[in-house]
């Protein structure tokens, strides 16, 4: 599995992607946004809800989704290392990257662990996780929740 690792990220430093190494300074914005030596990153082709959002349990009952998201993101990476592969920058100038812990892809996990959803708009990669997760009840799918691209749309209505 090691191995593997590192031939994927030696075909992906010599392509257009760029390896942000771990460092000390690590910080967890929400639930697919972290500060890694000073540089903003975004996870790469997946989405969790935002920290004000709420999502409903299965029994009906309103929780902060986009706290949960985040509090997960810290679970899995603990205080491991982190190391990033940037695919690309976004408008906001974050660097657009699939992140690892231990060899993990860390946006894989948030996916099928269900406190991120496959943000299909950009990439297809995780959404044979989001399957899985869905069908496991894992997280947000254990009850309902709005996806948090829709969610952003209809809060910046409200606010207009």
């Amino acid at each position: 599995m090691l191995k593997i690792y590192f031939l994927v990220l030696l075909i992906n430093t010599f392509s257009i992607s760029t390896v942000v190494n771990a460092g000390s300074s690590l910080k967890i914005i929400d639930g697919d946004t972290i500060i890694l030596n000073s540089e903003k990153i975004r996870f790469y082709g997946i989405d969790t809800p935002e920290i004000k959002q709420t999502c409903t349990n299965n029994n009906g009952q309103s929780y902060s989704c986009g706290v949960k998201a985040t509090l997960e993101l810290k679970k899995i990476i603990g205080s491991r290392k982190v190391s990033c592969i940037k695919k690309t920058k976004d408008r906001y100038k974050r660097s657009i990257s699939i992140c690892y812990v231990d060899g993990k892809d860390i946006n894989s996990l948030m996916v099928k662990k269900g406190w991120a959803l496959a943000y299909r708009k950009y990439s297809k990669k995780y959404v044979k996780d989001e399957v899985i997760a869905k069908s496991n009840k894992a997280g947000m799918w254990s009850g309902d929740f709005i996806a948090p691209w829709k969610w952003r749309r209809l809060k910046n209505k409200k606010v207009r």
